[in-house]
């Protein structure tokens, strides 16, 4: 929300596509998700450049290998640093950018972006995270209007700890939408 809420173009695009796909008649429900890409981009972008879990969980080398020039023996333990990958310019495009619509290109990011992990480690919860927060920030954007709560942009600074919460909480304003009285 707090990306959205500094860049008001994504906001209004993932509006519009609620607002095409869904419309005003009922609220969105979780099998609209798979009718709104840019949504899922906003959530996919907000992943890379913030992903829950900086760090992935330890994982233990089962054989000898190479990774990037270096010799890793059997059994040794890796850290995945995920923010990193996620912000380096070799692998994404002005990595620290919000772009939504990077995720529209025909290049494949299903290895670039893993805040959940890959392969057979991977967070079991990961697909129903995806559908909680596509449902949640669809309702928020399709029965509230947004604004950020003074002209500056929100500080997107990032607190300690494990999984990096903003340093300075969200504030913001809304104003409930037509379609807000179906929930009455």
């Amino acid at each position: 929300m707090a990306l959205l809420l500094n860049h008001p173009d994504a906001l209004n695009k993932a509006r519009e596509e609620i607002d095409i796909h869904v419309g005003q008649g009922r609220l969105m429900e979780e099998s609209d998700l798979s009718k709104l890409g840019y949504l899922q981009n906003v959530i996919s972008e907000t992943h890379r450049l913030y992903p829950a879990a900086p760090l992935l969980l330890p994982h233990m080398t089962s054989s000898h290998c190479q990774v990037g020039g270096f010799d890793i023996p059997k059994g040794t333990m890796l850290l995945i640093n995920a923010w990193a990958i996620h912000r380096d310019p070799k692998a994404w495009d002005n990595p620290t950018s919000f772009k939504p619509d990077r995720f529209n290109s025909k290049e494949n990011n299903n290895y670039k972006l893993f805040p959940f992990g890959l392969g057979r480690r991977a967070c079991p919860g990961s697909g129903l995270a995806n559908k909680v927060m596509g449902l949640t920030l669809g309702l928020l954007i399709q029965c509230y209007e947004w604004k950020r709560v003074s002209e500056k942009e929100v500080d997107m600074a990032e607190g300690l700890g494990l999984t990096m919460p903003k340093a300075v909480p969200l504030e913001a304003m809304c104003k409930a939408r037509d379609i807000i009285k179906m929930v009455v």
